[in-house]
């Protein structure tokens, strides 16, 4: 028997209803997956702007966009500074706030850490202030001068219970210039500051303003004279000062910087540097004792040298078996150009035991020191009885 006449007039309905769904949801499925498949090149879809607080990637693209996202993209979105009238700016690797303006910082993560220039750590006077909110910190600093001018750094912390630590790989700093109409360059209270030249590190005169756009040329105190800045032996930071990459003797001496606003010029304190030459690798000490067994009376030299950079110290010290009895050490030293080539002196040491005794049997151990480290050196002695006098 049919289906239809099975029903009747009711099934009939029913079917059609059935069918006409049927060709409805199958209809759409396939138009929605050719949709999928071919985009239409002439209508793109419009992106769907994000809600405050939500993100609009979900499911495993979320965790993909994570792990692609640079650091350098994170930290733009971490340190942001509150401009009037509750705005936001993104910070890049500066700012400049007027002085005598306030300055905030907001810093994502809870909790996280402040640093400022040492001088803000130093002296508690009330107008810096760090206060952690649920989901941000927040630094704030009134009353500002050109004296804060520097560097500001936010520490998102890692905490277990209540064991927290830094996350320096995810710190993010700026430095902030505080423009002062009357002082262009950072205050100082040392009127002289003694830098040492090393030959193997760069040299920092740090000259800082307190003003990105003034104008800042190195001079030297005697003779008067410009000093040349070529970007490559010495190269100028307005954010570090003055950088001496490869440190000679004839940049020694007192210099000083002269920054210039405007109708404003002004010097900086002066810089004393020191030349002074760094070894380029710890001593290599040779020991040689005058003769490996003496008879007792005899007198022993024990030489330790050294052959290595011209003007370079080499400190020698002793172990030796007499400071047991307390026999005081007795030493010659000197330093004299060596032969071997130009550039290279040798230091020595020798200890002098006179008249040695049982007591002087053992072990000379001479250790050589220069900037760059220390090494000992030893050798040994042997004392042997005086020989008697034979009878005629």
């Amino acid at each position: 028997m049919p289906l239809v006449n099975l029903f009747g007039w009711k099934g009939k309905l029913v079917l059609s209803t059935i069918l006409i769904c049927a060709v409805i949801f199958e209809s759409a499925y396939c138009q929605k997956d050719a949709q999928e498949q071919r985009p239409t090149p002439e209508r793109k879809p419009k992106p769907s702007k994000p809600k405050p607080g939500k993100s609009t990637t979900k499911g495993p693209r979320a965790a993909t966009a994570k792990i692609k996202a640079s650091p350098a993209a994170q930290t733009q979105t971490l340190l942001t500074q509150v401009l009037n009238k509750g705005k936001f700016k993104k910070v890049g690797e500066t700012i400049s706030v007027q002085s005598g303006e306030i300055l905030e910082l907001r810093c994502r993560g809870k909790p996280v850490q402040w640093s400022v220039p040492s001088y803000l750590e130093e002296e508690d006077d009330g107008r810096l202030s760090t206060v952690q909110h649920e989901r941000y910190g927040a630094l704030t600093l009134v009353n500002t001068t050109g004296a804060d001018t520097g560097e500001y750094t936010c520490y998102p912390m890692y905490c277990e219970d209540t064991d927290c630590r830094k996350e320096y790989g995810k710190a993010v700093k700026v430095f902030v210039f505080f423009p002062d109409p009357q002082e262009l360059f950072v205050p100082s209270s040392d009127y002289y500051e003694v830098i040492q030249l090393r030959t193997n590190w760069p040299t920092v005169l740090p000259c800082q303003v307190t003003s990105p756009d003034a104008k800042v040329t190195l001079h030297r105190e005697y003779p008067p004279v410009e000093v040349a800045v070529d970007g490559r032996e010495i190269s100028f930071n307005v954010m570090k000062g003055f950088t001496i990459h490869r440190p000679r003797p004839y940049h020694a001496g007192a210099l000083y910087c002269v920054a210039s606003l405007g109708n404003l010029r002004q010097s900086s304190t002066k810089y004393m540097l020191i030349y002074v030459n760094y070894p380029m690798a710890p001593p290599a000490p040779v020991i040689q004792a005058s003769s490996p067994s003496l008879a007792a009376g005899e007198n022993l030299r024990v030489s330790c040298s050294v052959v290595g950079e011209q003007d370079v110290v080499v400190e020698f010290t002793w172990e030796y078996p007499g400071q047991q009895i307390g026999r005081p050490l007795y030493t010659q030293e000197s330093v004299n150009p060596d032969g071997g080539g130009a550039a290279r002196q040798q230091s020595q040491s020798v200890l002098l035991v006179d008249e040695v005794r049982d007591v002087d049997q053992g072990t000379y151990t001479c250790t050589a020191q220069n900037l760059q480290g220390a090494k000992s050196v030893s050798t040994t002695v042997k004392v042997v009885p005086k020989a008697k006098p034979q009878k005629p």
